[in-house]
């Protein structure tokens, strides 16, 4: 699975380069705030293993009106090294490699 460069930023991290991108619209879930944004990070060079980051917050564009706060390149910075440190591996193919921030994060009604 490779992100789409349309929308992706850069961001490098300890000197590798990587793209991330933000899921635009949300998921039915996320639009009615019963489930957290997400986030793909890779590797800029090479598609292999995509990081799936879950975030504690909601969606901007949820349905809802539930304010949500940005995520932010130092963020990202910080998942990519939790996620190399727990043994993803971005060049290699692969399934997704998950990274659940979830913590704190309050389903909608």
């Amino acid at each position: 699975m490779a992100l789409r460069r349309k929308g992706s930023r850069r961001i490098v991290v300890d000197g590798t380069a990587y793209r991330w991108r933000l899921r635009g619209r949300p998921t039915y879930g996320q639009g009615m705030c019963w489930s957290p944004r997400t986030y793909a990070v890779e590797d800029a060079d090479r598609s292999g293993t995509v990081l799936v980051v879950t975030t504690d917050r909601p969606h901007p564009g949820n349905w809802v009106g539930v304010p949500a706060a940005p995520v932010l390149p130092g963020e990202v910075a910080d998942a990519v090294r939790t996620a190399l440190a727990r043994g993803w591996t971005p060049k290699r193919p692969g399934s997704p490699f998950h990274l659940d921030r979830s913590a704190g994060f309050v389903p909608w009604g």
